[in-house]
């Protein structure tokens, strides 16, 4: 990992997907894949239009490879952005796609790996070092992330403690997470949710 000097900074906008199909359907969805629908496009707009009316202009943009990170961020900002497997959600392995009824209640430690998927250290390693290597490998100070929701919240249990700003609620679409990088530490600054 490239080393920042203690004064050196960067700002991280951690962002969730828009409402999909699957959201709408109830069905649990992870590495599986459907298109946003008209209210998650809405939502990404909103969330554009907070961007803009901040003047945010990013330096560099990454999302998750599926659809519905990647369509996100087409419409969060017009810059060319790199796409990373890693910044993928949650592997539900066998559940993919199969209704959120079967899900066990929180926290769900390795209750997917009976089914083939993820367990819970795996994947906030999973997403944790890749947020940080999109981060030192970027030169600029202005940085969009697009993700997914289990994987915003194992980011956020990864740095909690360094943080008085907590999260009060589930994770809605398109709210921003905030973050600042400094001294190989991630701060998390203020989370924005859009009333839609």
């Amino acid at each position: 990992m490239t080393n920042l000097k203690y004064n050196d900074t960067k700002t991280i906008y951690l962002v969730r997907h828009g409402q999909t199909l699957f959201n709408l359907q109830k069905k649990i969805q992870g590495f599986c894949d459907s298109p946003l629908t008209a209210l998650g496009i809405q939502q990404a707009q909103a969330a554009r239009k907070h961007i803009d009316s901040l003047n945010i202009v990013f330096d560099d943009a990454y999302c998750s490879t599926s659809e519905r990170a990647v369509d996100t961020l087409k419409i969060l900002t017009d810059i060319a952005y790199t796409q990373s497997k890693n910044l993928r959600e949650w592997n539900f392995g066998r559940l993919e796609g199969e209704g959120e009824h079967l899900n066990p209640p929180l926290p769900y430690q390795d209750f997917f790996v009976q089914f083939d998927g993820e367990g819970e250290a795996d994947f906030q390693d999973r997403i944790s070092l890749e947020i940080a290597q999109c981060v030192t490998n970027s030169k600029g100070n202005q940085i969009l992330i697009v993700s997914h929701g289990a994987a915003i919240a194992q980011f956020y249990k990864r740095w909690e403690s360094y943080s008085s700003v907590r999260r009060q609620n589930r994770i809605p679409n398109c709210a921003i997470f905030k973050y600042l990088y400094v001294d190989q530490s991630f701060i998390l600054q203020e989370i924005i949710e859009h009333d839609i």
